[in-house]
């Protein structure tokens, strides 16, 4: 872990979910808090316990579902009420309850907020916050304080905002972090007020920063240069209107340009896959230009610029794609590269020893599938079965799927039925299965795995976890691609396949073949 100087504070899961199209269910939190604890960030703010079913269920599956290596995870919440007291305050106590070591308080620090919003007045809502720090402080939680509207604040009345940030201080909190919470700030004008603040104060700051003026990971930056030890962001700049600052790019700016190190050694390499990772989980397609980790951050054109290149990449690059994990591409097809799949190999315990025409074939097949609507960053399983293919020219198989139909119909009693039929071959053996589901790709696995269970029991185990569906831009005349990404569990793990075709029906069934073959590998079962 790092040290505690300095806090990479991630608020993905709260603030980033604010923004408008991205809907994230306790399963998704789940799973992006555990991305996240894999880059490294010292801090998850996990939501609003108490606030809302979805945020408290979440707090209690994080109880015994989330083992977090590198973070601390944070509850986020309200100062109490005004004129309440903070041990009887309902929200407090779900802070107090929430099991996260760590809690973050929004209070108002801009006077107009104040009467309007709070309908109270300074003084109170100054005893507010101190009241709320000292009582979170002396049930053993940290406390950190968003100083919300803080710019707006300190433009409109510096004594009141230089007041939040004494009284917060003094009460105990470890950090301030001020929030430019309409986005509106420019950096220069950042850097004078965290220079005022700190001057004025004994606090240590932090800051958060909304994109409104394009500058939000330039505002953060002039913050840290001005004193803050403490950046707020989300992974990929995900929040309302025009998002948050996004850590991926100031933790790659403050460790390959400032040498600052904030994460743990090597992480920065996990940069990539866990910034498109998360994207998938989101389904909120990645930006191609996202500093640092988009597919075009370290791309070139064929004609001067790839000559030179060839002679220097740094003649044409600010840095090493591979410092963050990406590649440098020449835009001849979907990003791929030799040291990337050798890495990936390698992580998944797949040993292709050097073989240059090996790997050189998973090059060419990844990029062509790539350009035709498939991703791997997210779809592990797949990408190990088509590794295996390479390396030993032969594909994992238990099965053969010979043909598939799916129906769904309205009965004469308004009920929808969905029924699936497959016919496959295994162990030299025809056979012909069905089932019923919720819809056709239910329908399709409950059929699957029945139909095998004959000869592999151990099936039973297996459980269609997540399912997501991609429509892609049409790349076939004015065909539309689908992409499908399936998880799986056998109760102790979860892997994730893929399936892409112009129906979606036909490429669920890709993934989930992807699935249950992957799933009898991990169960210990020989191909045939």
């Amino acid at each position: 872990m790092v040290s505690d100087a300095f806090h990479i504070y991630d608020t993905t899961l709260r603030d980033g979910a604010q923004q408008e199209g991205l809907n994230l269910s306790v399963h998704d939190k789940l799973a992006i808090a555990r991305h996240l604890d894999d880059l490294g960030v010292g801090f998850i703010e996990g939501g609003w316990p108490g606030a809302n079913p979805k945020d408290t269920e979440f707090f209690e599956r994080a109880k015994t579902e989330l083992q977090l290596k590198n973070a601390t995870f944070v509850a986020f919440g309200a100062t109490r009420r005004p004129n309440v007291n903070a041990a009887d305050d309902v929200l407090l106590s779900a802070l107090r309850n929430s099991g996260a070591p760590a809690v973050t308080l929004v209070a108002k620090a801009y006077d107009r907020h104040v009467d309007l919003a709070l309908r109270t007045t300074l003084d109170e809502n100054l005893a507010m916050i101190e009241d709320s720090i000292k009582h979170l402080r002396s049930e053993g939680q940290r406390v950190f304080l968003d100083a919300e509207h803080f710019f707006d604040g300190y433009r409109s009345n510096r004594a009141y905002a230089l007041e939040v940030v004494r009284v917060a201080a003094e009460a105990g909190a470890d950090v301030v972090a001020l929030c430019d919470t309409n986005g509106g700030m420019l950096p220069d004008e950042l850097s004078d007020v965290v220079h005022d603040i700190l001057n004025s104060t004994s606090a240590r700051l932090g800051i958060h920063c909304h994109n409104d003026t394009g500058c939000a990971v330039a505002n953060s930056m002039a913050a840290v240069a001005a004193g803050a030890t403490h950046v707020q962001g989300t992974l990929n700049g995900y929040g309302e209107r025009t998002g948050n600052a996004d850590l991926v790019t100031i933790i790659a700016n403050l460790q390959l340009k400032k040498k600052q190190q904030v994460l743990p050694t090597g992480a920065l390499e996990e940069a990539f896959r866990i910034s498109h990772a998360v994207a998938e989980v989101t389904n909120v397609a990645p930006s191609a230009r996202q500093p640092y980790v988009g597919f075009s951050a370290f791309a070139h054109k064929a004609g001067l610029h790839a000559s030179a290149i060839k002679v220097d990449p740094s003649l044409y690059q600010h840095e090493d794609p591979a410092s963050v994990g990406n590649d440098m591409r020449m835009l001849v097809s979907e990003m791929a590269g030799r040291a990337s799949i050798e890495l990936k190999s390698q992580e998944l315990g797949i040993d292709l020893g050097g073989n240059r025409e090996v790997i050189g074939r998973v090059v060419e097949r990844v990029k062509e599938m790539e350009a035709h609507g498939f991703t791997f960053e997210a779809a592990d399983a797949s990408f190990e079965l088509l590794l295996r293919e390479e390396a030993t020219g032969t594909r994992p198989s238990f099965f053969a799927i010979d043909h598939w139909l799916t129906t769904v119909e309205r009965a004469a009693d308004q009920r929808i039925v969905t029924k699936a039929e497959i016919s496959l071959t295994a162990h030299g053996e025809k056979i012909v299965c069905s089932g019923e589901g919720n819809g056709p790709v239910n329908a399709f696995d409950k059929a699957l795995r029945s139909g095998l269970l004959r000869f592999y029991p151990e099936l039973a185990q297996l459980e269609l976890t997540d399912y997501k569906v991609r429509i892609l831009e049409g790349r076939l005349g004015t065909g539309a691609i689908t992409r499908v990404l399936v998880e799986t569990s056998d109760g102790k793990a979860e892997w994730n396949t893929v399936g892409v075709h112009e129906n979606v029906i036909a490429a669920s069934a890709m993934a989930l073949e992807d699935a249950v073959t992957f799933g009898l590998l991990r169960l210990g079962r020989i191909p045939d």
